[in-house]
């Protein structure tokens, strides 16, 4: 059964660049919470030396003399380009595995073997046409190989042109293709099972789909061992069209200044709380209890240290903006001590558990029920129609003086009509 995995290359780049013409071919790097890191480089940045997670200070003189503009992480904008993607891309197959931000499998059994790589062509034009990013193909009959392939086609390997078909090689190609691939390129190798691997003498792709199983299954996980076997073309990772059900939410930032009052930190937790619960009932579930947290800053060794969190189980599993938001701030109160500056706050919501399965008690309310939901929803499609924060809980405050530092970012081209981009 041949699989596509459709990603997208540079994707937080490739978003500013479509509403920013004047980045493509220049170096551009996206930092993270903070301005802190880089948690996307183009290819132009790399080929100046710009590693992934090295931080903005240690490259601001590189990046004065080269040119390379930094641009503040906009995840609206990303998640928003995301969800058009993903849209277009659910057209081209009746079954599709969201996998993360960037990237999707898609299900192409019953397309014919020859009209795969055309396929995977039509795939990227559309998507770069319709939404302006671009996007490489890898095609295989394993979820494993699917990712492989799509590692190849990014690398223009075997003469890929942006779509990757393992269909179509030669078994004598593909061994001599792999024997060419890093081990640690494998999708869930990981970095201690490739340490590991090398002392094993298992340096490439063909090393590891060629090693004795025995040997595999005595010294590693069954992770590893599926992994193997996918590379056989041994389908052991199913195509999950839902997702797997999220066990728990959290939602947290890291202050762009210290914080040392309660109101603040209320402030902050409340709409982390907020943030959370939207993403709770936008998967369908409710949760059990919330945990709430806050933390100074670690690095700053000589200023006084405190961490500290706290579970706050609810009488009833909810979905309820308000019910989250009362109960991360009361367990906030207890946790709160003066003197300290707080440098992150987060709130996590536990116990999940689909909404429709939470057996109700003898002292349930009906009519309350439908009142939270009705609310609920209204606030949901006002945020989503008129951007994320157009409506929300007071609780949660406007000005956010503790919010992130975003000193270089871009507007919200696509949800905030103060900010939409105009033709000039």
């Amino acid at each position: 059964m041949p699989i596509a995995l459709v990603d997208c290359n540079n994707f937080y780049v490739s978003c500013e660049r479509v509403f920013n013409p004047k980045l493509e071919g220049v170096p551009v790097i996206v930092l993270s919470n903070n301005d802190g890191v880089a948690v996307a480089r183009s290819a132009e940045a790399r080929a100046l030396g710009v590693n992934m997670a090295e931080p903005w200070f240690k490259f601001e003189k590189l990046a004065k003399k080269h040119g390379i503009i930094a641009l503040s992480s906009n995840y609206t904008l990303y998640g928003d380009m995301s969800a058009r993607v993903m849209s277009i891309l659910s057209t081209f197959s009746p079954k599709q595995e969201i996998y993360s931000i960037d990237e999707c499998f898609l299900d192409l059994e019953g397309f014919p073997p020859e009209t795969l790589v055309e396929y995977g062509q039509k795939i990227r034009q559309t998507v770069r046409r319709n939404v302006g990013i671009p996007v490489c193909v890898g095609i295989a009959d394993t979820k494993t190989l699917a990712k492989l392939a799509n590692h190849c086609a990014k690398k223009g390997f075997a003469g890929a042109d942006g779509v990757c078909d393992f269909g179509r090689g030669s078994e004598a190609q593909l061994s001599k293709l792999f024997g060419r691939i890093p081990v640690g390129d494998v999708w869930g190798v990981g970095r201690k099972n490739t340490e590991k691997l090398l002392t094993l003498g298992i340096k490439t792709v063909e090393d590891l789909r060629t090693a004795n199983p025995e040997r595999i299954r005595s010294q590693f996980s069954i992770v590893l061992v599926r992994t193997q076997q996918e590379l056989n073309n041994v389908p052991c990772i199913e195509l999950d069209e839902a997702g797997t059900p999220r066990q728990q939410i959290m939602v947290s930032r890291s202050f762009g200044a210290t914080v040392t009052a309660l109101e603040d930190l209320s402030e902050s937790v409340a709409y982390f709380a907020t943030t959370a619960a939207a993403k709770l009932r936008q998967d369908g579930s409710v949760a059990a209890s919330v945990c709430v947290y806050l933390h100074t800053n670690a690095f700053k060794e000589g200023e006084p240290q405190y961490q500290q969190s706290k579970i706050v189980p609810l009488s009833q599993p909810s979905d309820d903006t308000t019910v989250l938001v009362k109960a991360a701030l009361a367990g906030l109160k207890q946790i709160y001590r003066g003197g300290f500056s707080y440098k992150k706050s987060g709130v996590m919501l536990m116990g999940l558990q689909p909404k429709g399965s939470v057996q109700p008690t003898l002292f349930d309310n009906p009519v309350e029920h439908a009142k939270s939901d009705g609310l609920m929803h209204v606030m949901d499609e006002i945020n989503r129609k008129m951007g994320k924060g157009s409506v929300g809980i007071a609780a949660s405050g406007v000005g956010h003086g503790w919010a992130m530092r975003r000193d270089k970012m871009s507007p919200n081209y696509t949800t905030d009509w103060n900010e939409l981009p105009e033709a000039g």
